[in-house]
Order: structure tokens, then sequence, then C-alpha cells
């Protein structure tokens, strides 16, 4: 999916939210446990429930490659069920030398078909590279994150300027607003004002909101730009807002309250 067809989609559904699928077999409604594949079962439900509000799908990996091949399987049917007008994200944040990045690229990008995919910057230019060298494929790079531990380096400062600031701005020379991306962390509503001054035509994936304690108001207000510029991930507070047989339909209302935020903050920016 390209940059004008993102935007396209986001107006077109009044909303700029990403549903995170940290599909966990532990927290999945335990009905779901005598289904064949039930973490598809549980995404299929969601995605059912949930795609003409959302505009990006993004599963995270950890929660399938920990269970082998039948994640590796549940995976790979959860991006072939996806509808055609969604942005599928690939949270896998890799990060490694030019050669290795290749052929995270080719897997993802080739043979699972994301749209995109979480990159760590630490390794530089060579190990992102190869993730750009795609048509129509986004890197989402780590930039401001919101854990408690992005105080250990995001945050420290040379000559006025913190390191996330520095990543903004030499990644900016890699990549282009049609296919790089930024992931920056919605618990740190007081930063997004600087950062989205330090890449002021990048589409942010910002998470945090609801579960995490970010603010959608601080999204809106501090990080949107002229086309938009946001996806806003919510996972844990969409997907397991209840645990009953009728979880669908709770996800549902989870993430109708959310998008109807969204379609006002689109309409009062007159971003439609």
């Amino acid at each position: 999916m390209n940059r004008q067809e993102l935007i396209s989609t986001i107006k077109k559904k009044q909303s700029f939210l990403c549903v995170g699928l940290d599909s966990d077999l532990t927290k999945i409604p335990q009905h779901l446990l005598k289904e064949k594949d039930p973490i598809f079962a549980f995404n299929k439900a969601i995605i059912d429930a949930t795609h003409d509000l959302a505009v990006a799908y993004k599963p995270n990996l950890a929660f399938y490659e920990c269970l082998g091949t039948s994640g590796w399987e549940s995976l790979m049917k959860t991006i072939e069920y996806m509808p055609k007008d969604v942005f599928t994200i690939a949270d896998a944040k890799r990060g490694d030398i030019g050669n290795t990045s290749k052929y995270y690229a080719k897997t993802f990008f080739e043979l699972m078909n994301f749209d995109s995919i979480t990159v760590a910057p630490y390794m530089g230019r060579d190990s992102v590279g190869p993730f750009l060298e795609f048509e129509n494929k986004w890197v989402i790079l780590l930039a401001l994150t919101s854990n408690e531990g992005a105080l250990d380096f995001q945050f420290t400062e040379s000559d006025g300027t913190a390191l996330f600031e520095k990543v903004i701005s030499k990644s900016s020379e890699w990549g282009t607003p049609n296919n790089l991306m930024y992931v920056i962390g919605a618990t740190r509503g007081e930063m997004l004002k600087r950062v989205r001054k330090a890449a002021p035509y990048h589409f942010f994936l910002i998470p945090g909101i609801g579960a995490q304690g970010g603010s959608l108001n601080d999204v809106i207000q501090y990080a949107m730009n002229e086309d938009v510029g946001v996806l806003v991930n919510s996972s844990r507070s969409i997907i397991y807002a209840d645990s009953s047989v009728e979880f669908a339909t709770h996800a549902r209302s989870e993430a109708l309250k959310i998008q109807k935020e969204m379609s006002e903050a689109l309409l009062s920016k007159n971003l439609l």
C-alpha cells in the first residue's frame, strides 16, 4: 500500500486506528482453545468485528514465533485473511547487518506480503537500507518508544539534541515520507510536538493509548499533520475487552469508541 492509498483509506473509514494482534494463548477466550487453530480463530473474529473501523492491523511476531510451526501457520492464515483495504504491519523489530536484513525483508515483504515492518535503527543505514528497496513497502523505524527503558538511551542529549532526534534526522536521509515511518510512543505526549517538528511529513505509528495510558487527545493535538500522518495502535484494550463468547462484540465496541473520536478529530481539522 502506497502513501496515497493509505491516506485515502484513512479518509474513507474516518479512522487512523491500528489494531494490534498480540494474540496470547493464555489470554484469549477459553472456549477458543477447542478450535483446531485457536489463535487464528481469535484473530479472525477480531478482524471480522473491526475491519470497517481499522485501517491497519499489527501482529506482534513474538506471540506467534513462540508457538513454533503452528504459530507461523496461524500468522500466515491471519495475513491471508486480512481485507485488501487494510495496511499490514509486521511488528518484528528486526535490525541486523545488511545481508541478514535483506533476507528478513524478503521474508516479510515477499513471502508474507506485509506492507511494512518495524525495524530497530541501532546498526545504522546498511541494516535498514535493504527494507527500503521494496516498492510500496514501508520501514517503521523505532524512534521514541513508550517503555520505561527508553530513558536509558533515547533521551541522552549532546549539544542540546536528544538521541531520538538524531535518529530521526539521520534516518530521514535513508528513506522518504513515502516509505519510512517512525514509532513514537503515545505515553510521552509532551514529546509529540517535538517529534513532529523533527519529522514534519512522515507518518508515525503511535502505540501506547488505552491500556498503556497514552492520550489520544495528545496525539490529535500534537502529532497529526496535513496528511493526517498518524496510525494509532491499540491492542489489549480492544482485543481483550472481554473473555466471554461475546468477546468480538465487545472488541468492536471498544474500537468504535476510538474510531468515533478519530472521526471527530478528522472533521474538526478539515482532513476529510
